[in-house]
């Protein structure tokens, strides 16, 4: 049995303009788990993650993996192709890309315990992400881990792995800078739902052993990045 999606994006009432979806994440955010705690990062078993890849021709291919948490290697995997109407709109990546990503959890066999998402939780505008949007709907705590920084403030971490700093928007705290090897750039993590911030960035750091971004990113960007590949021949 797949990843069951609590909130079924449908076609039918999916926001097809800016304001509908302004309003779609004012009530996701208000959804959101922001409480406690969430998984311990030590005793999570398998976690999932989730990118997507553009096609020339206009197609959307989402991947979804999920890894053992322990040995990092990847147990299940799920590929979707779509596409969207909806309009490229700083802010609202998510409407976008979601249809197509949730298609691919549905295609999986395992259900992870974690989700994390090549993007933004809270650390967005509207405090809505696609962190939060995925954790709201699949019911699953997922957190962000953004490869650039986007709309808010933060300091440089110190060189060392495990360093971070805070993120702010308005003095507001909305994630972290953390640092996942000595002398990189830091990675950008944010809670979505489900999971608090200490949480979430320790199990960064444990998906990140080797490389910049957590092993989570890596196994789901190489994935979409293949079926490309396959599309073009």
């Amino acid at each position: 049995m797949g990843v069951r999606i609590g909130a079924e994006p449908d076609a039918d009432d999916w926001p097809a303009t800016e304001a509908e979806a302004v309003a779609a994440q004012d009530r996701l955010r208000e959804a959101a788990d922001l409480v406690g705690p969430g998984p311990d990062p030590d005793q999570v078993r398998t976690v999932g993650g989730v990118d997507v890849a553009y096609a020339d021709d206009g197609d959307l291919v989402a991947a979804a993996v999920v890894l053992d948490a322990t040995t990092l290697a990847v147990v299940d995997e799920s590929v979707h192709v779509g596409r969207t109407d909806f309009p490229y709109i700083p802010g609202l990546l998510a409407f976008r890309e979601l249809p197509s990503v949730a298609a691919a959890l549905r295609g999986l066999s395992h259900r992870p315990e974690v989700i994390v998402c090549d993007g933004y939780g809270v650390a967005h505008p509207r405090r809505a992400g696609l962190a939060v949007h995925l954790g709201v709907l699949t019911g699953i705590p997922c957190f962000g881990v953004a490869k650039t920084p986007f709309l808010f403030d933060y300091a440089e971490p110190e060189r060392q792995r495990g360093a971070w700093t805070p993120l702010t928007i308005d003095g507001e705290q909305v994630g972290r800078a953390l640092r996942t090897q000595d002398g990189v750039k830091p990675v950008f993590v944010s809670v979505g739902s489900g999971i608090g911030l200490d949480n979430a960035t320790a199990l960064a750091l444990r998906l990140a052993p080797d490389y910049r971004q957590p092993e989570t990113t890596r196994a789901a960007d190489h994935l979409a990045r293949q079926r490309l590949a396959e599309r073009a021949v």
